[in-house]
């Protein structure tokens, strides 16, 4: 089989555009009762999307995959289906035990800690189920043992072609000229760091002179591509302080990283942020208000200051006397009281 002869290509993250059910089943239905040869090089992805290919693929029933590259999680359970299956010769192969995105941010009292070991242990059965299910179709395509399967899912190693063909899950293996070996970049390699998948021993790849800007594209690309593992649909609780505080609740019940709100509670946030806007609109008043006042005062002030600092009124030389000169000013009674009672002294002691 060349490259050439490929009715399919199916590339990047399982469940992406490169790699979608809608397109298998589209090709599928063009070539019914026909031989359909796809070939496959994904590091995985949507755990539900591998599987709903690889029913597609039994059901055409005349199906052949051809791995290229590196090959991993729910890509490789969207070959279980084929009829055939074939890898080259340099290609690796990959199987983990599922997994799914966790974060959980926020300050947590003992009830709600309760809460979340809850349902961390719910999801955790879910996963285990998961896990035995994949197992089983694994165990059918190598005719081994589920036990063992869930072994080497548990260890999560990269296989070489041959090691992927003496377990089972490959058919044959090909040396093709037109199939180079795969090599790691700097941005697959982050990739699987941050999605938690075990970095393949194989040659890293050389980088042009020029291609620094491709690097940072890459890069920023690798960033905000969904995680490589068998993801679910899954259920988590997060703590969003300010929204759980508007809408009265512990917090908020994720589905695949997305919230569903009711009426009520879109209207309690709608009224909860034209309070807001309210609040707002009356503190800048208030603040306009104070503003114009403290104008109005530091006007009045710059005014007094002003009349303070003119030249003061013209010297005068009338003098307004309260008395003539040489004649005795009148006397209060305390003070004619005290000049009599001196003189009735003066006249005691004199006698």
């Amino acid at each position: 089989m060349s490259r050439t002869a490929y009715n399919l290509h199916l590339k990047g993250y399982v469940g992406g555009a490169d790699f979608d059910r809608n397109a298998v089943d589209n090709l599928l239905a063009k070539y019914a009762g026909k031989q359909v040869n796809v070939l496959i090089d994904s590091t995985g992805g949507s755990l539900g999307t591998g599987l709903s290919i690889s029913s597609a693929f039994k059901a055409h029933g005349n199906v052949s995959v051809h791995f290229v590259g590196l090959n991993a999680s729910a890509a490789t359970i969207a070959s279980l289906g084929a009829a055939h299956i074939s890898i080259d010769a340099a290609a690796m192969y990959l199987v983990h035990k599922c997994s799914m995105p966790f974060f959980e941010w926020g300050s947590l009292n003992a009830d709600q800690f309760a809460t979340l070991i809850a349902d961390c242990e719910k999801i955790k059965a879910d996963l285990d189920k998961l896990d035995l299910n994949v197992a089983g179709l694994y165990a059918r395509k190598c005719r081994k043992p589920t036990a063992d399967l869930l072994a080497l899912m548990k260890v999560g190693g990269w296989l070489s072609a041959k090691e992927a063909l003496e377990w089972g899950f490959v058919d044959e293996i090909t040396d093709l000229d037109d199939e180079p070996a795969p090599k790691l970049t700097d941005s697959l390699a982050s990739a699987m760091a941050s999605a938690g998948m075990p970095i393949p021993n194989i040659p890293i790849a050389e980088v042009e002179k020029d291609s620094a800007f491709a690097r940072f594209l890459a890069a920023i690309a690798s960033f905000f591509k969904p995680q490589f593992s068998n993801q679910v649909s899954t259920t988590m609780k997060k703590t969003y302080q300010f929204v759980c505080a508007v809408l009265g609740l512990s917090a908020v019940e994720l589905v695949e990283d997305k919230a569903t709100l009711t009426d009520a509670q879109l209207s309690a946030i709608e009224n909860h942020i034209a309070d807001l806007g309210k609040k707002v609109d009356d503190l800048e008043k208030a603040l306009a208000d104070r503003d114009a006042d403290i104008s109005a005062k530091a006007a009045e002030i710059e005014d007094l200051k002003a009349r303070l600092d003119k030249k003061p009124a013209a010297d005068t030389k009338a003098v307004v006397e309260d008395h003539k000169p040489d004649v005795s000013a009148p006397v209060n009674d305390v003070e004619a009281f005290v000049q009599t009672y001196n003189s009735a002294r003066q006249l005691f002691n004199e006698v």
